[in-house]
C-alpha cells in the first residue's frame, strides 16, 4: 500500500495520464494571526499569566487553509470566497496569492468584514483565542456576485474537483451550496464538503463529507460519545443524501469511512504527539481531494489524509502539510512497519479482514527462505502480482529440519521472518510450525495460492481448498540456478 500511496505524493496528485486539472476551493476564508510570546509571571490584577509579545504572524485559514494544504502537496489550486473591504481582506488576499494560490474566485463583500482569529501563544500552548468577526446573513447582491464567479469557474476551468470548506460564516448559503453540487456534477467533477450547522440537506448529491464528532452530532442529533449511534448516523447520512461515501474523523480514534453496503473500515489515529488540532480537518479534505483526483480508491486517499493530519497536529498553530513532510512520514513509517508485518496469527486475520474491506485481492504463498536470495526475491515479487496483498507463511526452525535435515535451516527463523518484512513485495509474515501450511491457508482463504513451476498444480497443498471458495493456484517460474542448498555447497567447498 504505501508504494501506491509513495508514488501519489511523489507524482504531485497528478494522475499517470491526461492534463492536470486545479482543484477549486470554495467557503468561508478567515485570517489567523498569532501573537507569540512567553508567560513570564501570573498579574497581580488578575489570575491570568502574563504574556510577554516577541513576534507576530498571519496564517491564512478556513478554506484558504485547505486551498494552502492543496498547494503544498503540489496540487494546482484555485480559491474562491467572501473577503471583507479592510485591511485583513487585503493581508489574506496577499498571503493567498504568495502561497501560489490562484485568487481569482475572491469576491470583495462591504457588507461583510473579514473574519480574524487571533491566537495568543505562550510558548507552545495557546493561552486565549479572540475572534473578530461580525455574523451577518449575505446580502443578496453578495450571494448572487460569489455564485455566479464560482460558477464560471466551474465552468470555465472544468476543476478536478470541488471542495466546500463550510465554517458556518455565512458563505455557503443552501443555494449557493445547490448551485455548485448540481453544476459540478452535471459535468462529472467530484465535490468534498467539510459540513457544519444543521441544515444537512444543501449537501444532499456531493460526493462524500469530512465531518468530525461533534459536526456529525449536530447534524444528526446523536451523542458524540455514542460510537455505535455515530457510525449508525453516518450510514444513515450517506443513504439520505446520496453520498458516495462519507469520511468521519474521530479524533484519537482516528477516521471512519462509510460506505453504502460495506461495512464501516476504520483506519487508526497516527499522530506521534498531538500540540495542536486547530486545521487537521482542513488537512484531511485537502490530502483526501489530492488522492481521489490522481486515481487513488477512498480508502487509500484516506489512509494518506490520516498520515498528513498526523503530521500538522504535531505543530503547533493553523499549518498546512506539505509534499515533503508528507513523503518523509510514508518513509518513515514504511520502515516501522516492516517489522509489524511479522504476524501471529490473529494479528494476520484481522488484517486481512481490514484487506477485504478493502476490496483487494491476497495472494499467499510458502516456504524455508533460508538464506534469502535473487530467486527468493524474483520469485515473490512475481507472486505478488497476482493480487494486492502478499502473505508469506515460513516454516519454523523445527518444520525446516524436518524438511531438510538437522543442518538446516542455517538462518534462525525471527530473522529469515525479519529479511522477508524487508521486502516491499511482502505484506505479512506469518511462521508456521506444521509440515504443511494447510491450516493457515484454511484460515487465510486467499484469493490466489502461489508456488513454483518446479511443482505440479496437483501437488500443492492447499490447492483444491483454494479452487473450492473461488479461488486459483498459480505457478511461477523459479529462476534456474539459484538455491539456498547450492549456496551452503558453495560455502561448505571453500572451507575444505
Amino acid at each position: 500500500m504505501k508504494c501506491e500511496l509513495t508514488e501519489a505524493v511523489q507524482r504531485g496528485f497528478v494522475p499517470g495520464t491526461g492534463t492536470p486539472r486545479a482543484v477549486l476551493v470554495v467557503g468561508d476564508l478567515m485570517l489567523d494571526r498569532y501573537l507569540w510570546g512567553e508567560v513570564v509571571r501570573i498579574s497581580p490584577e488578575a489570575p491570568v499569566p502574563i504574556v510577554r509579545l516577541t513576534r507576530e504572524t498571519d496564517r491564512v485559514g478556513g478554506a484558504g487553509n485547505v486551498a494552502a494544504n492543496l498547494v503544498g502537496l503540489g496540487v494546482e489550486t484555485i480559491v474562491a470566497g467572501p473577503v471583507g473591504v479592510d485591511a485583513e481582506g487585503a493581508r489574506l488576499g496577499a498571503l493567498l496569492t504568495e502561497a501560489g494560490i490562484d485568487t481569482s474566485g475572491l469576491v470583495e463583500c462591504a457588507d461583510s468584514p473579514t473574519v480574524c482569529k487571533i491566537r495568543v501563544i505562550g510558548g507552545h500552548q495557546q493561552m486565549l483565542r479572540i475572534d473578530r468577526e461580525r455574523p451577518v446573513q449575505s446580502s443578496p447582491a453578495s450571494e448572487q456576485a460569489l455564485t455566479v464567479r464560482v460558477l464560471d469557474l466551474i465552468e470555465r476551468r472544468q476543476p478536478a474537483a470541488v471542495v466546500l470548506s463550510d465554517y458556518a460564516k455565512g458563505a455557503l448559503t443552501a443555494p449557493i451550496c445547490r448551485a455548485i453540487i448540481d453544476s459540478s456534477r452535471a459535468l462529472g467533477i467530484p465535490v468534498l464538503i467539510d459540513p457544519k450547522g444543521r441544515d444537512i440537506s444543501k449537501y444532499r448529491g456531493a460526493t462524500t463529507l469530512t465531518p468530525n464528532l461533534q459536526e456529525l452530532s449536530a447534524m444528526c442529533g446523536v451523542l458524540s460519545t455514542d460510537t455505535e449511534g455515530m457510525l449508525a448516523a453516518g450510514e444513515q447520512l450517506v443513504r439520505e443524501l446520496d453520498l458516495d461515501f462519507l469520511a468521519l474523523t474521530r479524533g484519537e480514534a482516528g477516521i471512519s469511512l462509510l460506505r453504502p453496503g460495506q461495512p464501516p473500515l476504520h483506519l487508526p489515529v497516527t499522530a506521534r504527539q498531538v500540540f495542536d488540532v486547530s486545521g487537521a480537518g482542513d488537512t484531511v479534505i485537502a490530502t483526501l481531494a489530492a488522492g481521489l483526483v490522481s486515481g487513488l480508491q477512498p480508502a487509500e486517499s484516506l489512509e494518506l489524509a490520516n498520515f498528513a493530519a498526523g503530521v500538522v497536529v504535531g505543530k503547533v498553530g493553523t499549518t498546512p502539510i506539505s509534499r515533503t513532510e508528507l513523503l518523509l512520514e510514508l518513509e518513515r513509517r514504511e520502515v516501522v512497519e516492516q517489522a509489524d508485518k511479522i504476524c501471529e496469527l490473529n494479528q494476520l486475520l484481522f488484517r486481512v479482514a481490514e484487506w477485504r474491506q478493502k476490496g483487494v485481492r491476497i495472494v499467499f504463498t510458502n516456504g524455508c527462505f533460508d538464506l534469502l536470495h535473487a530467486g527468493h526475491v524474483t520469485y515473490l515479487e512475481k507472486a505478488r502480482r497476482f493480487g494486492d496483498r502478499l502473505v508469506v507463511g515460513l516454516n519454523t526452525d523445527r518444520s525446516v529440519r524436518v524438511l531438510k535435515g538437522e543442518s538446516r535451516p542455517v538462518i534462525h527463523e525471527v530473522d529469515r521472518a525479519r529479511v522477508l518484512a524487508a521486502l516491499a513485495a511482502v505484506d505479512a509474515v506469518i511462521l508456521f510450525d506444521s509440515e504443511t501450511p494447510l491450516e493457515l491457508i484454511r484460515s487465510i482463504r486467499p484469493d490466489v495460492l502461489v508456488k513454483g513451476d518446479d511443482y505440479r498444480e496437483d501437488q500443492v497443498v492447499g490447492g483444491d481448498e483454494v479452487k473450492n471458495w473461488g479461488g486459483h493456484v498459480a505457478l511461477v517460474p523459479v529462476v534456474p540456478g539459484r538455491s539456498s542448498s547450492k549456496i551452503i555447497s558453495l560455502l561448505g567447498n571453500d572451507h575444505q
